[in-house]
């Protein structure tokens, strides 16, 4: 009978290490694309910033020559 229970035992163990190495490779793998996802947020945040300034720039040539011809 105590072998049963030992043997019911072990086999829950062995199914926790199993499912600690499922969790352990997924948390990795969600690690890395969180890690690439931010560098690409970064890269965008980046493009925005320069195309605002850009458009920015270019409102005030407009304006500017407008105030020259008016």
């Amino acid at each position: 009978m105590e072998s049963k229970g030992t043997e019911h035992l072990e086999q829950q163990v062995d199914a926790l290490i199993e499912r600690y190495n499922e969790l352990r490779d997924e948390n990795r793998q969600l690690r890395s694309s969180q890690d690439q996802l931010e560098g690409e947020r970064k890269k965008l945040l980046e493009k925005n910033e320069m195309a605002t300034a850009k458009i920015e720039a270019m409102i005030s040539r407009l304006k500017s020559m407008e105030s020259s011809n008016g």
